[in-house]
């Protein structure tokens, strides 16, 4: 639980603004993505734009959005999911953003692509095909075809369209996710990508997608509209995956990625507590951060006494205190800390650790994402 120290503590640590580009926040909290699929036809609604506004006027710093397909035909898999392209889904964006701003927050889009995560005959697009580096999905069987060269250069234009999209309907900055196994992830791991061309081999030709999406994007966007990317070890369904051994291979994904333009990174563990490689106790964030020289956002079950996955897959989550977030936080191992399922679970959770009351907090427990609240 936090005492009042506790509270005192948050307040000068995780309560300090912070800026990047031309962006600025009011603390170090950020929402974390986390697909609700509450968007009729890909197109968010009143309530979708209610659903943020809450956690920014319960105050929580940044909102980065659920994933949003870019436009390409095989970049989705449910037609619940929001799209961020076409005029009228754009417009529901632009109503969210506007929400957000006025309840106090700052708001970037996560732009995906599923890729051979896409199952076939799925909607929004029934016909298009999965797509992905060599046509494997994560588990290693072929499920759909390799990508070509136009297929590689349309993706790239969409994801650029996005972002432009984003500056021009009034957004912060974008995500770009290049985790978890979706497509920009599954160029980056070998266990997907077995191409012999340019984009597959070692670990910066693995990242040459990813790098032309982030140029692409920087191009389209102002200087100083920022530019997060989105990374993990772990894959949906696969969390012994490691996208890098070493920090030497690590270094070799990110380098690439920073220099195209990335301003900040967001590295997604399921543990924010754990050490990533042995001989220091960085998680994957501090990691990140000190090979980079990029401001980094760090994730991971934060404010649950259980990892994200068993809470979203069992019962309730108890609540967990914020002491050992606090001294990484103070020893600037990481910029920013994302929290998910907490803010489900209660929108005012930002306010609540800043006024120290914890015993007001609100568990997590899965029967909420059944609904939009």
């Amino acid at each position: 639980m936090t005492s009042s120290s506790t509270a005192d503590r948050a307040a000068r640590v995780l309560f300090r603004p912070f800026s990047v580009g031309g962006l600025t926040v009011a603390n170090r909290i950020v929402m974390a993505p986390m697909t609700r699929e509450f968007s009729p036809g890909g197109v968010p609604g009143a309530d979708v734009a209610e659903y943020y506004a809450r956690r920014a006027a319960g105050g929580v710093g940044l909102v980065v959005t659920e994933g949003t397909y870019v436009g390409h035909p095989s970049a989705g898999t449910s037609d619940r999911v929001p799209r961020f392209h076409g005029e009228d889904a754009l417009d529901g964006w632009a109503r969210v953003a506007d929400a957000v701003h006025r309840a106090g927050g700052r708001i970037v889009p996560q732009l995906w692509h599923v890729g051979m995560a896409r199952t076939a005959g799925a909607p929004p697009y029934p016909d298009a095909p999965p797509v992905g580096p060599s046509g494997l999905g994560l588990d290693g069987a072929r499920s759909g075809r390799a990508m070509t060269q136009d297929d590689l250069d349309a993706v790239v234009a969409a994801f650029a369209d996005a972002a432009a999209a984003a500056e021009r309907t009034g957004f912060d900055g974008v995500e770009l996710h290049g985790a978890h196994g979706h497509l920009v992830d599954q160029f980056l791991w070998e266990g997907t990508n077995r191409r012999t061309d340019a984009y597959g081999g070692d670990p910066v030709s693995r990242t040459r997608f990813a790098a032309e999406i982030v140029a692409a994007c920087r191009r389209a966007v102002s200087p100083d509209f920022p530019i997060v990317f989105r990374t993990s070890q772990w894959k949906a369904g696969n969390y012994d995956a490691r996208l890098a051994t070493t920090p030497e291979e690590l270094e070799a994904v990110l380098t690439p990625l920073a220099a195209a333009g990335v301003d900040v990174f967001h590295s997604s563990t399921r543990r924010y507590w754990l050490p990533e490689f042995e001989g220091s106790g960085l998680n994957l964030a501090g990691w990140t951060k000190k090979l980079t020289g990029r401001p980094v956002i760090t994730v991971g079950s934060v404010g649950l006494d259980s990892d994200f996955i068993k809470a979203f897959q069992g019962g309730k989550a108890g609540v967990a205190g914020i002491e050992r977030l606090l001294d990484r936080l103070e020893r600037d191992e990481f910029d920013l800390v994302a929290v998910g399922r907490a803010l489900i679970a209660d929108p005012e959770w930002a306010d609540k650790i800043r006024s120290g009351r914890v015993g007001d907090l609100v568990p997590f427990g899965p029967e909420l994402l059944r609904t939009l609240h």
